[in-house]
């Protein structure tokens, strides 16, 4: 289901300002926050922060000329660094948005960067992201790169990585909840894409009234856009920038 279509037709930018203005002390800026020292929950953070912008960073890179394996050198070089560093400890709230930060930094890296240091490091430690994972979804992807600027791409890879971690932390809840088939049939409606179903065919499927159907859906999309502020919400440096992002968020899959 288009990407598009999903954002513009559940975000309710500024809708749930008030409500995530309550819950912001607990997420805001926490992925870095917890990725700050060594422990075991700092290493799960980093694993989210690398998955989540590894496949945005590295399109930027080969969008700016490089090949695939030059690329995922540059790609593993720049979060081994960063973390070798400990740079991220130096990351404050007036920061502001965690993929500017991790971007200029990138820019910053790739123009120091020697091909010649970066390829003798390459399988050294810890894969931070399984490369055949990466291939995979470069295989899959079907941008018009050719008309995209590395700026661009990397801004709706970061975009559509954040739609699909919305997508499965509601589909989790909802198998978490013995509902799948549930959410099965409501998620066509989250697309505004003619050609899916109608709500009283899937009301049929599902055994249920075309009345409840329409109130679950109603709960799905409440949630959709309560766990997408959430996603935002943590990589945001202060609660006034959450709207402002979901506003750019929308923008990118927009344009």
């Amino acid at each position: 289901m288009p990407a598009d279509d999903q954002v513009t037709s559940l975000t309710g930018v500024g809708s749930s300002a008030q409500s995530g203005a309550v819950a912001f002390a607990t997420t805001h800026w926490s992925v870095v926050i917890a990725a700050q020292g060594r422990s075991p929950a700092a290493d799960v953070a980093l694993e989210k922060l690398c998955r989540t912008y590894w496949w945005p960073l590295y399109g930027f890179v080969r969008r700016n000329g490089y090949k695939p394996e030059e690329a995922q050198d540059l790609t593993q070089g720049f979060f081994a660094l960063l973390l070798e560093r400990r740079d991220l400890d130096a990351v404050r709230r007036e920061k502001g948005r965690l993929r500017s930060y991790l971007l200029v930094s990138l820019k910053n890296f790739l123009a120091k960067a020697r091909r010649r240091e970066l390829t003798t490091k390459r399988g050294e430690g810890r894969a931070l992201v399984p490369l055949h994972q990466l291939l995979e979804r470069e295989r899959a992807d079907l941008e018009p790169a050719d008309s995209l600027t590395p700026d661009r791409i990397f801004e709706r890879r970061w975009a559509l990585t954040l739609l699909d971690q919305v997508l499965t932390r509601l589909e989790r809840e909802y198998e978490s909840a013995g509902n799948s088939k549930l959410f099965d049939g409501l998620k066509e409606f989250l697309s505004d894409e003619p050609g899916h179903r109608s709500q009283a065919e899937i009301a049929t499927e599902l055994g249920m009234t075309e009345n409840a159907v329409k109130q679950a859906f109603h709960r799905l999309r409440q949630r959709y856009r309560q766990i997408l502020h959430d996603e935002i919400a943590q990589t945001v440096a202060v609660p006034g920038d959450v709207e402002d992002e979901l506003r750019h968020f929308i923008s990118v899959l927009q344009g």
